[in-house]
């Protein structure tokens, strides 16, 4: 438990000190997304929000019938929009922007110019632009008006698309009247200044932008947002503008016009049934004037003056009797009025005559519901087409109606015939039983009978028309407002904390990311515990990069931090080799590639060694790419190859001995030879190392790469210990797999790791000198700055 506790904490502090060892990358990050969102709140136009509370009222005497029910309830409309959701739809209808827009011609927009285009003077425009043209023309122009105030009487106009050559009288421009006819390329207008607003005055700059109106419908269409709940008929509108004056005008004028919309709706039905009143008035107008000739013709020839008192021969029952018959007469006609109307407008579209006196109550529900229906059919014609699945689905809806109001007609007149029959028959029992009235004074009560049926039907349809007539002015508005639109104080955009917020969390997001990725898809060495976990093999030290001095070569005075790393290295391997006792300790150094520094680190050991008084001795064994005589300025010379082929070379004749540095020889590689991995299987080579054993205190050796080539491992026998050179952010991680195997194998006697190349990091890990060679001109800032990073 305590070693896994131990490792959670240094994964931990590997981890923080990763992102901490960038933090002058997510500074940066941090501090050019703050000035970007600077920017944007900077230059970003503020927008309002204006809302308004409506209730959708309900038509509290809409009764569904049964026949409805059904079909709603059928296939993929079983599942109907509540009436709620139906007039959100409706407010959001093109049309109903459409007509807003037209209304408070948002399409023209008049900007007042500064040094920059100002925003747009919406509340005291400074001019009154009347176009001649028809709607249709202007409606699609998208063009700008540049206009300078001359004087109060003129002024110049550039139709130019670059405001800043207008502003510079670079652009070909116009001097016209207040009040003239201008002619451009879609028609005419008359530009009237309001004087004393803002933008009238003398050298004022105004543009006047005019936008398509399809443009400017689609803007408002994602402007506009309505909010409303499943348990209750209230809806919130809002919409959005620059300016908040405009927002609260927009959305008193868009639920104007909502209103204006459902009342239209209602008065179609209300003119189609003072229509048909109004038809049938003529038809019996006519009749009954026929019937009145008639009795006034029977009455002059048979001089039938005394009609009052004749009345006393009818009996009651004949006068409850009469009485039931003009009723059902009535009733039969006003059913054949209908069924002939239902002939004539047999179209989905068309409205039915509501509540015209019929005394069933189901044609009348009949009736309402087909209405209701041929309007949301209408509504939804207004932004669709007649193969939309809802508007075929009414159309069955319609139909079936239709059809059932003319079943239902016919089965009423049907029984009011049974009835009238049935009447009449009881009538001619009463009118058998008096016998005795004259022949003529029956002829008269039968034409006044039909007199009086006509009469009663004229003055009920009278009746009708003038109760049509008073609730055609009489609509009620479907949205009761329950807050006018009211707009907020402070704009809703931009929201400079969510903003802020955005770009901290983006200039941490940003830097985190690309560390994290780009540590995700390194695959190199950096450091010793990236050693360690691969090779387990003893490091016995690590080299640091020269960053400033150009000498690769250490000194015998020399505090720089490689020069200590080289004494503590020199030191570490004595302590490996304190059981070898004789001279001669050989020292191999290798790599797993080329590049690694394997020379470098061979080179500066030895240096290290023989400042230390010790007789030490380099060989170059690297015969394919040899790099010691290039890093000790060794000039042609006789080197290991030579003597390997020269039977007749002594040792002595290929070694050479370096100027100010007594304790220091080197054997150079010598000529390069065609077949390097056979020579080296030479026994002169063992002999070789066998002599310089009993000359030296350290050999040395620097040999080829194991990775590469084979050369190395012909020679290791003669090797006391190896030094394995890694160098960091140059060597694949997977590559350390091929030292692991040669150290579990055995095959590199004595093995050692050394990291080359190793940086300093944050107030820990690799630095040396313990102040020794310390610049005191540096300054404490760049001192301070150097520990963070």
């Amino acid at each position: 438990m305590e070693n896994q506790n131990v490792n959670t904490k240094e994964l931990v502090n590997s981890v923080v000190g990763t992102y901490l060892s960038r933090w002058k990358l997510i500074v940066a990050c941090l501090i050019v997304a703050f000035i970007i969102a600077f920017l944007k709140v900077r230059y970003t136009a503020p927008m309002y929000q204006a809302t308004a509370s409506l209730k959708i009222k309900e038509d509290k005497n809409s009764n569904k019938l049964a026949e409805i029910s059904t079909l709603q309830n059928y296939g993929m409309f079983s599942n109907n929009f509540s009436n709620v959701n139906d007039e959100i739809e409706i407010i959001k209808s093109r049309t109903i922007i459409a007509a807003v827009v037209k209304d408070l011609k948002l399409n023209i927009k008049q900007y007042v110019s500064g040094k920059i285009l100002d925003g747009e003077a919406y509340t005291a425009p400074p001019f009154t632009i009347n176009f001649l043209e028809s709607d249709s023309i202007i409606d699609k122009v998208g063009k700008s008006l540049f206009i300078k105030v001359l004087s109060p009487q003129q002024f110049e106009l550039s139709y130019t698309d670059n405001y800043k050559l207008f502003k510079l009288g670079d652009d070909p421009s116009e001097i016209h009247n207040f009040g003239d006819k201008v002619s451009w390329d879609y028609g005419e207008f008359i530009l009237t200044p309001n004087i004393g607003v803002y933008g009238t005055a003398v050298d004022s700059y105004v543009e006047i932008r005019i936008t398509p109106l399809d443009n400017v419908i689609e803007g408002y269409l994602g402007k506009i947002k309505i909010e409303s709940s499943k348990e209750s008929n209230v809806i919130k509108v809002s919409v959005t503008e620059e300016i908040p004056e405009k927002s609260v005008v927009v959305l008193n004028k868009l639920i104007e016009k909502y209103n204006q919309d459902v009342i239209n709706d209602k008065e179609q039905i209300i003119e189609a049934t003072s229509a048909f009143i109004t038809n049938r008035l003529d038809m019996v107008s006519r009749e009954l004037e026929e019937v009145d000739f008639t009795a006034e013709s029977l009455q002059k020839s048979n001089k039938l003056t005394a009609l009052t008192s004749q009345a006393n021969i009818y009996l009651q029952s004949e006068k409850e009797t009469e009485s039931r018959i003009i009723e059902t007469s009535n009733q039969l006609e006003l059913i054949d009025y209908m069924q002939d109307h239902l002939d004539d407008h047999s179209s989905n579209s068309d409205l039915l005559p509501a509540d015209i006196g019929i005394s069933d109550n189901s044609v009348g529900q009949i009736t309402k519901s087909h209405n209701e229906l041929v309007l949301q059919r209408n509504r939804i014609l207004k932004n669709s087409s007649e193969k939309n699945p809802t508007v075929i689905n009414l159309n069955n809806q319609i139909s079936a109606l239709k059809e059932n109001l003319k079943q239902s007609l016919q089965n009423i007149e049907n029984t009011n015939k049974i009835t009238l029959n049935n009447l009449n028959n009881e009538e001619a029992r009463i009118n058998a039983q008096i016998y005795s009235a004259p022949t003529k004074e029956r002829q008269f009560r039968d034409i006044k009978r039909q007199q009086d049926i006509k009469e009663s039907l004229y003055l009920y349809l009278l009746q009708k028309r003038e109760e049509t007539a008073i609730t055609l002015g009489m609509s009620a508005p479907n949205a009761k407002v329950i807050d006018q639109a009211y707009s907020q104080s402070t704009p809703v955009s931009p929201k400079k904390k969510i903003i802020y917020l955005a770009a901290f969390l983006l200039g941490l997001a940003v830097p985190i990311g690309f560390i994290y990725v780009k540590d995700l898809l390194d695959n190199k060495v950096h450091d010793k515990d990236d050693v360690q976990r691969i090779l387990s093999a003893p490091y016995i030290g690590h080299i640091p990069k020269s960053i400033r001095s150009k000498n690769k070569l250490i000194k015998k005075i020399d505090y720089s931090p490689k020069a200590e790393a080289f004494r503590i290295l020199r030191t570490n391997i004595n302590f490996l080799l304190k059981t070898k006792k004789e001279k001669g300790k050989t020292i191999f150094v290798t790599s797993t590639t080329s590049q690694e520094g394997k020379s470098h680190t061979c080179v500066n050991l030895a240096s290290s060694i023989s400042f230390s008084g010790q007789k030490c001795l380099i060989v170059e064994t690297d015969i394919r790419v040899p790099k010691v005589d290039d890093y000790l300025n060794i000039k042609t010379h006789k080197g290991l190859t030579d003597f390997i082929s020269d039977p007749e070379l002594k040792i002595n004749d290929i070694t050479v001995a370096m100027k100010g540095n007594d304790n220091l020889f080197v054997i150079p590689s010598g000529t390069i030879p065609p077949n390097p991995a056979e020579l080296l299987m030479s026994e002169r080579v063992g002999n070789l190392f066998n002599e310089v054993k009993k000359i030296y205190d350290y050999i040395i050796v620097d040999t080829a790469a194991v990775g590469l080539v084979t050369d190395t491992h012909l020679i290791s026998q003669y090797a006391d210990m190896f030094l394995y050179v890694v160098s960091v952010n140059n060597v694949d991680k997977r590559q350390l797999h091929i030292a692991q195997t040669l150290y579990k194998e055995g095959r590199l006697p004595n093995m050692a790791v050394i990291l080359n190349g190793t940086l300093s990091k944050n107030g820990y890990g690799y630095s040396y000198g313990y102040g020794y060679g310390k610049n005191p001109n540096k300054k404490k800032w760049y001192n301070f700055l150097k520990k963070l990073s």
